[in-house]
């Protein structure tokens, strides 16, 4: 046989160092792929389940626990668990390898958290370790259910359940395979995640992207609860972050078409969280897709359940930061969604619909395709259907006053929304916020000319209140739109008359605000005192008054100060 020569030997150093690396990486590729599988869930449930093919010895210690444990069963669940004996026989129980022991420990603790009303001792807390852990079937379905039960009803300190390490159990539960104990560690999780530690406990934990992946669940038990558990981590800022991370979003924008309205609200609530945070707009409207934005204006459809439509009018308004974007939520024909909206029975659908409203009529881009007669119609309706609602009110006269600003004006005018302000004075408290802004819309609207279709609502009651309003002192604000109103409406024959009957009470308010210390007040009182004395029976009651003097009074101090003006300006100049 002949020699190899030197080019074909090295071509077969070659062969043979390619194959040794080859065998080197297939071998740390067999390493690593042994390594993730021997570290699932799975193969530990499996694993237990191998060394349970043996039946554990029973201990003598565990027999007689056993026995005393069966007659407390047989006679009712008379254990009290703030004794010694139960606890130290639910230890024994619950650290045995017996599965038939650990359900007995886990079925008394079922039953106390179906009829124990007061708190668990921290000592019973213990035992829910070993069970919760438990390789049975029955006893992580039975535990996970009483410690759910636990929660509810407040029989347990959520942080404690925490700290004392029962988080870790709880989350390893969320990846078995049977339902009923996904569906109770998710309620776990739902309920632990009310406070901020716990939600940043759950987020160090890893506890998200189990979650995320049961939301997909095909059993809608263990979806809602796992979306309910979303939700409450979305209260935190810093798990947020994480969520967002973790491909929460697509999740939960998925989830808004599920026929499960429970599913819808969760995770439409959820979003809002996260749309409350302006840093996630960018990812949740994309530019290449809106299929969030168009999702949440169908969901205010009225064939939607009407707390996801009163979330999702939440999350727009939310996400209405910018002109852009309520620019494409009025392209997207959202305005007679929320017209219906407005005529829902149920308030929280109102309220949220109202505050969307608000948002969008506040740029100008908007107000002429809001100010249809429509929404005026519906806006004036609404005012008048829910004068005592200080939300309606408020949020609607801040609407009213916007579109105002624009060249629709007359339409506002012509419709019943002068005629809901001037009714809502009637309803609302002088301490409320939402009068302040009635009264600034109705003094804008007079100041624009729409005084004789206002005084043609007038009344004896609505007179007196205008009255009363501008002479009280506390409120500045709706004393001075209040008397503003007056003001523009003086030369009108019947609103002449209805003032004739309260000249006592216009002359106490004329006189303060003549006194008052802001310039703005000192002026509409003069220009008051003008037109009202053009009129000759106010004319003799301010000669009876003696309003002259206190006007001469007014005159001879802004007479001196202007002259101490001129002679501070000319020492400027100087």
């Amino acid at each position: 046989m002949g020699q190899l020569c030197g080019r074909c030997m090295q071509l077969l150093r070659d062969f043979m160092a390619f194959v040794q690396r080859m065998s080197s990486d297939l071998v740390q590729g067999i390493k690593e792929c042994l390594t993730l599988i021997s570290k699932c869930f799975c193969l530990k449930q499996n694993s237990s389940k191998a060394r349970q093919l043996y039946k554990p010895i029973l201990q003598p210690h565990e027999k007689v626990t056993a026995q005393e444990f069966l007659q407390h069963i047989e006679t009712g669940f008379e254990m009290s668990p703030r004794g010694k004996d139960p606890l130290e026989a639910l230890r024994t129980l619950a650290f045995s390898e017996n599965a038939g022991l650990q359900q007995s420990a886990a079925l008394y603790y079922l039953h106390m958290s179906q009829h124990m009303n007061i708190s668990l001792p921290v000592e019973h807390l213990e035992p829910f370790y070993a069970l919760l852990r438990s390789a049975d079937l029955e006893v992580q379905q039975m535990t996970s259910l009483s410690l759910v039960n636990f929660l509810l009803e407040g029989n347990i300190d959520k942080e404690l359940v925490v700290q004392m390490g029962l988080l870790e159990p709880i989350l390893d539960l969320l990846e078995s395979e049977d339902a009923t104990v996904q569906c109770n560690s998710c309620a776990c999780i739902m309920t632990l995640a009310v406070s901020e530690s716990n939600r940043e406990a759950i987020g160090a934990a890893q506890g998200i992207t189990p979650l995320l992946s049961l939301a997909n669940s095909y059993d809608p038990r263990v979806q809602q609860n796992a979306v309910g558990a979303i939700l409450n981590l979305t209260q935190s800022e810093k798990i947020q972050q994480v969520l967002c991370k973790e491909g929460a979003l697509p999740v939960l924008a998925l989830l808004l078409e599920s026929p499960d309205s429970e599913v819808q609200y969760y995770s439409c609530a959820a979003l809002s969280n996260v749309a409350a945070n302006v840093q996630y707009h960018e990812a949740m409207l994309r530019p290449s897709s809106r299929f969030l934005l168009r999702t949440l204006i169908s969901l205010l459809s009225s064939s939607v359940d009407k707390q996801v439509s009163s979330q999702a009018c939440v999350c727009l308004r939310n996400l209405a930061t910018s002109v852009d974007i309520q620019a494409e939520m009025v392209a997207e024909d959202v305005l007679p969604k929320l017209c219906a909206l407005l005529a829902s029975g149920n308030e929280d659908v109102r309220r949220a619909s109202i505050a969307l409203l608000w948002i969008l009529s506040e740029h100008p881009y908007n107000q002429d395709t809001l100010a249809c007669a429509e929404l005026l119609q519906s806006l004036g309706m609404l005012l008048l259907a829910h004068k005592t609602d200080p939300v309606i009110v408020g949020h609607t006269a801040c609407i009213i006053k916007n579109l105002s600003l624009s060249k629709n004006r007359q339409r506002i005018v012509e419709s019943p929304c002068v005629e809901g302000l001037l009714q809502t004075m009637l309803s609302t408290n002088t301490e409320e916020d939402s009068l302040h802004y009635v009264m600034s819309c109705l003094a804008e609207l007079a100041k624009q000319g729409a005084t004789l279709h206002m005084v043609q609502w007038m009344d004896e009651p609505l007179t007196k209140c205008l009255v009363r309003l501008a002479g009280q002192l506390e409120h500045t604000e709706p004393s001075f739109q209040a008397a503003s109103i007056i003001q523009h409406m003086i030369g009108h024959e019947k609103m002449m008359l209805l003032l004739k009957r309260h000249v006592r009470d216009i002359q106490a308010y004329l006189k303060n605000f003549l006194t008052h210390r802001e310039i703005r007040f000192q002026q509409l009182g003069i220009s008051t005192f003008c037109r009202l004395r053009e009129d000759p029976e106010f004319l003799l009651e301010f000669r009876e008054s003696q309003m002259a003097k206190l006007l001469e009074q007014v005159r001879q101090q802004t007479e001196e100060t202007q002259e101490l003006l001129r002679a501070a300006i000319c020492h400027e100049d100087s």
